[in-house]
């Protein structure tokens, strides 16, 4: 085993780390990273950050260009949706709904429609987008710690419906579908099963954080720009209105899933509705597609950011030695496969990227240790989660972007609502195996 190399790549984790706890932009800490794993592997530096066929730039512009569309009309929807005031008349609408006297019943609410929205298809991204400026409100007039909010967007978007429940279209089950030849509703009792037991987790999570908060007598607490008496005074849009470019979206994503691309297609139409229906609240539209666009670029880059350096992190010689050492971890072979995706997950700090790594090169030994197809497909679906939420995630910097919250307020809830929770799942696979249920 290369210990030279192993040690680079995880020096490379910790510089990546020190720069973020350092407020470096994660634009510049993540080549940073790259060159110190590049220079503890002997692999060719230049070539392989600049070159053009397998390098940290090719693997960074793969991801733009397979995701700016989304991220840039994503961001220029929020921006409709916050600037028009539609977010604001939802909220108040949910407030209604579930009443201000009791505030878990509205992040149960805020639970229910981030998972909603993602077993429907919808992007993750796209959904934090929307969702952010629309759960802002809510925090505000219930006067409950911001900080909180990581706990029912992370929980809804990025367990249980991303890789649990069977049938999910998102790509954490595509990838292991396509490869391993098996279906969407891979290991239905598995996906069953794991999906209760992380609902329930995360609701009681949820619950005693927010006990906690109260009894520490956490508010809203959020530095905010004041808004102009005019602005502050304009008339919202009715609910109905405010709702429908997300209905659009999501129905023209639901009825159409079969079409490529769909999903640019529906945000472009969510966004033309948007400009004819909030017309009256927005004057000066010309502003709302700037500011949506220059926002658009930077969380695509960091995301591409994070992802290029794990791309390179896991394809050093020296990574050869984890396969070794995941593969020899005692306990039935479906644990060592869920440690070994969640290790990737963490370097890569990508779950989907994750997958990718494990469907390639564990899948096949475990294939030929007699595992069924299905236990494998649900199982590194699962484990990809396991530890994606470090303080180098393009979706936990994005996030913290969007809400306006730091890493030390965030890391702690994102990292209990997705990696913790992936590890109860992890845990329940491991008893139904050794039970004969898997």
């Amino acid at each position: 085993m290369d210990l030279i190399g192993l040690l680079g790549i995880l020096l490379g984790i910790l510089t990546i780390i020190l720069f973020i706890i350092k407020k470096f932009n994660i634009i510049i800490a993540a080549p940073i990273a790259t060159i110190v794993v590049l220079l503890f592997n002997g692999v060719p530096i230049l070539e392989t950050v600049f070159g053009k066929e397998n390098s940290y730039m090719t693997a960074l512009a793969g991801f733009v260009a397979s995701n700016f569309a989304i991220f840039l009309l994503g961001s220029i929807l929020a921006k409709y949706m916050d600037k028009s005031g539609a977010t604001v008349s939802i909220a108040d609408k949910i407030l209604s709904l579930v009443g201000t006297k009791n505030p878990y019943n509205a992040l149960v609410a805020l639970f229910i429609i981030s998972a909603i929205l993602t077993y429907g298809g919808i992007n993750v991204f796209v959904i934090i987008f929307a969702l952010i400026p629309m759960a802002k409100p809510i925090f505000r007039q219930l006067n409950i710690s911001w900080k909180l909010v990581a706990i029912p967007v992370f929980g809804g978007t990025s367990t249980f419906t991303m890789t649990m429940l069977p049938g999910a279209p998102s790509l954490h089950n595509i990838v292991p579908s396509t490869a391993l030849g098996t279906t969407l509703t891979a290991a239905p009792l598995i996906g069953i099963v794991t999906s209760i037991a992380a609902i329930v987790f995360i609701l009681v999570f949820m619950k005693f954080s927010l006990s906690k908060s109260l009894r520490m007598n956490e508010t809203f607490n959020v530095d905010e720009k004041v808004e102009s008496s005019e602005a502050s005074e304009r008339k919202l849009p009715s609910f109905i209105i405010s709702l429908l470019p997300i209905i659009v979206l999501l129905g023209i994503i639901l009825i159409f899933s079969s079409v490529k691309n769909i999903i640019i297609v529906a945000l472009i139409v969510a966004i033309v509705m948007s400009a004819i229906l909030f017309r009256k609240q927005i004057a000066q539209q010309k502003e709302v597609l700037s500011q949506g666009a220059n926002e658009s670029l930077s969380s695509t880059i960091t995301t591409g950011s994070t992802i290029a350096f794990g791309s390179i992190a896991t394809s050093v010689p020296a990574f050869k030695g984890v396969f070794q050492l995941i593969q020899s971890i005692p306990g039935p072979p479906i644990l060592s496969l869920m440690i070994g995706t969640g290790l990737i997950s963490g370097i890569t700090a990508s779950a989907v990227g994750a997958i990718g790594i494990s469907v390639a090169n564990f899948a096949p030994i475990y294939l030929e240790m007699g595992l069924d197809p299905e236990t494998i497909h649900r199982a590194i679906a699962i484990s990809s989660g396991a530890l994606s939420i470090v303080p180098y995630s393009g979706f936990l910097i994005i996030f913290n972007n969007l809400t306006g919250l730091t890493m030390k307020d965030t890391f702690k809830n994102g990292f209990i609502s997705i990696s913790v929770t992936s590890w109860v799942a992890m845990a329940v696979i491991v008893v139904m195996t050794l039970l004969g249920l898997a």
